[in-house]
């Protein structure tokens, strides 16, 4: 196997946190994005990448044991300002998925999780086989690994640019990763074919650095309606790509 890089990355994430902050206001989106996520969840779960929190939160006032994790600092410390004093949040971690010294670092992790689960996440590393093979050796026997991640490089436009992905995925291109990385996908479906329209106009026609608010406000209104769209595509395109694999 070839030298593991170092994950870059900006500690001070701006065009991040600005994005997350406006995601966080979309409470029919995130809720959206956590059933789907539930369904497939049990037992001792962690959260990669939880930023700060607008997934993790239903999981937290749904009562899941789970553990919260960021690589950066400033997400991490605004996890624990938020959900402290929850019985069922058992941690908050400064988790690297490529750090080179991984299985020492990590060393009271592995084996430990029965659901991990990363959301818009690993188009962020450069190493993603590494990034996967690793969060794979954090599950117990049998656990489930759930990604999520953009789908269709051709929708690559400036939103990706200022948040520092190196690529999107097809079902296809995902599931290959998911193998070439030791693990053997289970389940692979798109998300949110009617974000794409305005995924495209503001990050490809109009090149704004980041989600307008008023975009997620109305996205938010009429997440009811995007739900139907999926169910009336069966979940063949979308602006996301999902793949559930079992160690």
């Amino acid at each position: 196997m070839g030298e593991i890089k170092t994950f870059e990355y900006k500690e001070d994430d701006i065009e991040g946190l600005a994005t997350l902050e406006s995601i966080a206001n979309a409470d029919k989106l995130n809720g959206w994005m956590y059933s789907h996520v539930a369904k497939y969840a049990s037992g001792k779960v962690l959260e990669i990448g939880s930023g700060i929190g607008n997934i993790s939160k239903f999981f937290i006032t749904n009562n899941w044991d789970i553990t919260l994790s960021d690589i950066r600092d400033q997400y991490c410390q605004k996890l624990k300002e938020k959900f402290e004093g929850h019985a069922n949040l058992r941690d908050v971690l400064n988790l690297d998925l490529v750090h080179e010294n991984f299985d020492k670092k990590y060393a009271s992790l592995l084996n430990s999780f029965d659901f991990i689960f990363a959301l818009n996440v690993v188009e962020h590393i450069e190493e993603h086989q590494t990034a996967l093979r690793n969060a794979n050796k954090l599950l117990t026997d049998n656990g489930k690994l759930f990604i999520l991640v953009p789908a269709y490089q051709s929708l690559y436009n400036q939103f990706d640019k200022e948040l520092y992905h190196f690529r999107r995925y097809t079902a296809k291109s995902l599931k290959a990763t998911f193998k070439q990385a030791g693990l053997t996908p289970k389940k692979s479906h798109y998300f949110n074919a009617a974000g794409i329209p305005g995924w495209v106009l503001y990050g490809g026609i109009l090149k704004h650095k980041i989600i307008p608010s008023s975009q997620m406000k109305l996205f938010n209104k009429l997440v009811p309606i995007f739900k139907l769209v999926d169910r009336l595509v069966l979940n063949k395109i979308g602006l996301s790509v999902i793949t559930i694999a079992e160690k």
